[in-house]
């Protein structure tokens, strides 16, 4: 019996113990290793049993609790439980935009990387602070009207993620404080544990952190560091509005506080980084994958011209250094004019996604910027998040829980985040519909259609 027999035939007897009630609805299932320790099989084998029971909507998972049996209906016996709801299963979770024709866009500018001479050049490690080519294309790419990085502020990694985390390493010692938003990037709390990071929730208004939070929480305890995303949020969408900008970078400024602005996303919105009220002590961390393609993972942090040997020593300590060849070929696409056609295409397609959201989720709670390529639904009562998660996956849908982004965990909201860039525009259509039929349908408020 392969693997792929192994995880099937175990989901199978967990679904029958469900399906016979020897495992009732809300009953938690012990962690995978525990999981994986008692049947003698693979850690890796134990998660894909659990992932099956999602897919088949029979259990949900529940960040930093575990994972649970849901409420579901006696399947009539005989029914088979492993075929899926949907013929075409819909990731809403993963959030990665292409533009059309885009792969046509970028083959040109690789043709003279090709060259065996290029090609050694291109293959060489590269230092942290990249190459002066991608330091002046990357500080280009990224200046915005009142604001112009210089290319000695530059240093690369091999994601934003990583240029993430070797920013926070070199910000925040093990058991420092990091102020964050009450919802913040998922990874960043992964990064975080690793770390050895405290997390610490502002509070917030519409307009993002209230700055007196912050001096509230440094009284309690130092703070070390502040990590915020004031253009296009994830997951509300929200844009922090210019005066609040002031005040938050004023604040941090007068208490010292190192900031960290995460603008991953800041290409499909007009306007300038909070660095520009705050720069000897603001990191901007900024990426291509999004703006250009998934494949290109190129990390890009503008650091004050004092902390830069820092966070490159972080980077390379982390062996969180870019790819030459990476860098090679964004330069090309930058200086052929690539990347501006991709970002005004991208920002074309996120407006027309924009627009399914508004006709197929209309009516509902729904949180969003006609620029982004996300939003955050409020869902309906009585849904809860982790139950609409497990449903929705239960009709081939995936959607990212409103609780993987929450830091207090007692203040967990019934929202999940729909990422609208991955699907192609029909199958984001007919999965909104669906959802939409299914909350207002279990919520007493979905009308004919």
């Amino acid at each position: 019996m392969d693997d792929s027999d192994d995880y099937r035939r175990l989901a199978d007897r967990l679904a029958d113990d469900i399906a016979a009630g020897r495992l009732k609805p809300g009953e938690r299932l012990p962690p995978q290793r525990v999981f994986a320790r008692r049947r003698g099989i693979a850690g890796s084998t134990a998660g894909r049993v659990y992932g099956e029971l999602v897919r088949r909507g029979l259990v949900v998972g529940e960040v930093g609790r575990g994972t649970f049996v849901r409420a579901v209906p006696a399947a009539p016996l005989g029914r088979a439980l492993t075929e899926p709801a949907t013929a075409a299963p819909v990731n809403l979770e993963l959030n990665y935009p292409s533009a059309l024709g885009q792969a046509e866009l970028l083959a040109p500018a690789l043709a003279p990387l090709l060259r065996p001479d290029v090609l050694a050049e291109a293959l060489l490690p590269a230092p942290a602070d990249g190459t002066t080519a991608a330091r002046n294309a990357a500080a280009g790419l990224l200046a915005t009207p009142g604001w112009q990085p210089g290319p000695c502020q530059l240093l690369f990694t091999g994601n934003a993620r990583q240029a993430i985390a070797a920013t926070l390493a070199s910000l925040v010692r093990p058991g420092g404080r990091l102020g964050v938003e009450p919802l913040t990037y998922p990874v960043v709390k992964e990064i975080a544990a690793r770390l050895g990071i405290t997390l610490v929730p502002l509070a917030a208004d519409e307009d993002g952190p209230l700055p007196e939070s912050v001096a509230a929480a440094h009284r309690t305890a130092p703070l070390s560091a502040l990590y915020v995303q004031p253009t296009l949020h994830n997951p509300t969408s929200v844009t922090m509005g210019e005066e609040r900008r002031r005040q938050l970078a004023g604040m941090a400024t007068d208490l010292d506080i190192p900031v960290v602005e995460d603008r991953i996303w800041s290409f499909l919105a007009d306007g300038d980084p909070l660095a520009v009220h705050a720069p000897r002590i603001t990191h901007v961390i900024d990426g291509l994958s999004k703006r250009v393609a998934p494949g290109l993972t190129v990390g890009l942090a503008v650091v004050p011209a004092w902390r830069a040997e820092a966070v490159a020593a972080a980077i390379r300590s982390g062996g969180w250094s870019a790819g030459r060849f990476a860098l090679e070929a964004a330069v090309r696409w930058t200086g052929d004019g690539t990347v501006a056609r991709l970002v005004a295409a991208k920002r074309a397609d996120a407006g027309r996604r924009q627009r399914i959201v508004e006709e197929e989720l209309h009516g509902f709670a729904v949180r969003s910027d006609p620029r982004a390529y996300y939003a955050w639904w409020e869902l309906p009562a009585p849904w809860r998040a982790d139950t609409f998660t497990a449903a929705a996956a239960a009709h081939g849908i995936a959607v990212t829980p409103g609780p993987a982004f929450v830091v207090d965990p007692s203040r967990t909201p019934d929202a999940v985040r729909l990422g609208l860039a991955s699907a192609a525009e029909p199958d984001l259509r007919r999965a909104l519909w669906t959802l939409a039929d299914l909350a207002g349908t279990a919520a007493g408020t979905r009308t004919c259609r």
